[in-house]
Formats: C-alpha cells, structure tokens, sequence
C-alpha cells in the first residue's frame, strides 16, 4: 500500500459464550459501563501521520475492505489506519475514536471523529504505542480552518485520541456480498455499526432453521470481511446476528439477504445498534 508520508483474549467473552450458549450471549454478557454511548471520552497521546491525497481518503478501503465507500457519506473520508496495537487484527475495523492536537501552533485543539478502515504496519505506526495513519482530510480537519497544509507538512504529531461511539445519523446496518460468494460459499462486509462500531462474532441463520442452535458462526477472513464456508447449498432468506466486540451486545438482522441474491450486491437491514 503506497504512503506519502510514513506509512482481550482472542475471542471476547461474549464470543466464548455465543461458542457455548449462541443466542444466550448478549443477555450473559452485556455491562452498561461497556456502552460507548454512556461514557465519558477516555483521553490517551498517540502519533499521527497521513496519507494519500491533501485532501484525499487515503487508500480505496484499504485493508478493512469498505472499497470506495470511504470516500462517500456516511464514512467522507474521515477515516485513518492504524498501527498493530489497536488493529487487532482487524476487529477493529469500523471502530471510532475521536482525535484532536494541540502541540502544533496549527492545531485547533477541537476533537474530530474518525473511522477505522485501514492498516498502518510500520514505520512508527509499529513502533509507537499507539499510532494513528490519517486520511489526508481527517489530518487537515485537525487544523484552524485555513492553515490544513501547513499542519500537514508537520510530518509526525504528537496527538491526542479517545474511543467513542460511531454515529451515522440514523443509517442501518448494510451488507455487501462479496463478489466470490456462491450458493456454497457466502462473505460479505458488514457497515455502518453505530455504537461501538467494531465486531466480535457473526452468525448466520439459513431459512427454516429453528432454534438457537441452528445459528451457524462465520469465520472472519480479512478486515470487515465474514465468510462462511457452508458445505452444503445455503437455503435463503438468511439471517445475520452481529455480537459487537466492545460491549457484547447482539443484534439479529432477520431474512436480511433475500431469495436470489446476488455477488456483489448490497443489501441494508432494518436495524442498527442505537
């Protein structure tokens, strides 16, 4: 991936109980103080570099694989890549965190939301504690209007950033099937998780199955991307159940992807987290 400038357990406990008890989870596991909604903004310093365009979103989806949606509401290039510690392997895609300097005599001091849609593998994205690769837009939102390039030629800054709750003024959950999926293989990139944003496990219900063990658990292949490798030809309408890795709380997108439908295709849900 090309850069202009420097580019828990495993399984949550929710996880170990959707393993065990599947539909129980979210009432097994599912603390208020865990609600990103609910809390107030925890502040830690991190490092902060950008890249792609001045005004760009730095890579097409990058390695979350949301595509080109990133540049589009409601994602409009607020997005940043972020280093192995808070990647997590790419459970974390979809998180948001809130970000703002203060050491750079551009710096607003002004807090703005970013999305996690890419990774920043090295350089000072490994070797800081906490390091976040910014879209070309998020890193000048930073800045008192009218100075954004000159904070962007200030190389590496010294920033501040907190975890919050994603908001997408009221936008549903959305799958987008992915376009290798076949009546025997199926992955799809989940979007737009408000709240906690980020996911520890999802599950998939083929019609006609009954009961809560029927619920078959999908494999996280890369980034945001689920599959499930079936072995036998998938009978839709499907359900989806998300379970968020944050808090735990589950929810169950019912007969989300229809009869006949299509790689490639996008379908949005009915729910969302708040």
């Amino acid at each position: 991936m090309a850069r202009v400038h420097v580019s828990s357990l495993g399984l949550s406990l929710s996880c170990i109980l959707a393993f065990f008890f599947f539909s129980k989870l979210c009432f097994c596991f599912n603390p208020k103080h865990l609600n990103l909604s609910t809390i107030t903004a925890h502040w830690s310093s991190a490092g902060a570099t950008w890249y792609g365009t001045p005004d760009g979103f730095g890579s097409e989806g990058g390695a979350c694989g949301y595509g080109n949606t990133v540049s589009q509401p409601p994602f409009s290039s607020m997005v940043t890549g972020i280093g192995p510690s808070l990647y997590s392997s790419g459970k974390e895609c979809g998180a948001c965190y809130q970000v703002k300097c203060t050491k750079h005599r551009s710096c607003s001091g002004e807090p703005v939301r970013v999305v996690i849609t890419d990774f920043c593998p090295g350089g000072p994205c490994a070797s800081d504690a906490a390091h976040f690769d910014l879209s070309g837009t998020a890193f000048g939102a930073m800045a008192v209007s009218g100075e954004e390039n000159k904070l962007r030629d200030a190389g590496v800054l010294e920033i501040l950033f907190a975890r919050v709750a994603c908001d997408y003024s009221g936008k549903s959950i959305v799958f987008h099937v992915d376009q290798g999926s076949n009546p025997y293989y199926f992955a799809m990139v989940v979007e737009y998780e408000e709240g906690d944003g980020d996911l520890a496990c999802v599950d998939l219900k083929e019609a006609g199955s009954t009961g809560s063990d029927k619920w078959r658990t999908m494999q996280q292949s890369w980034g945001a991307v689920w599959k499930l490798d079936a072995g036998s030809r998938l009978r839709p309408p499907l359900s989806i159940r998300l379970t968020s890795q944050y808090s735990g709380q589950t929810l169950v997108a019912k007969d989300v992807i229809p009869d006949g439908w299509q790689p490639g295709a996008t379908y949005r849900s009915l729910v969302n987290y708040l």
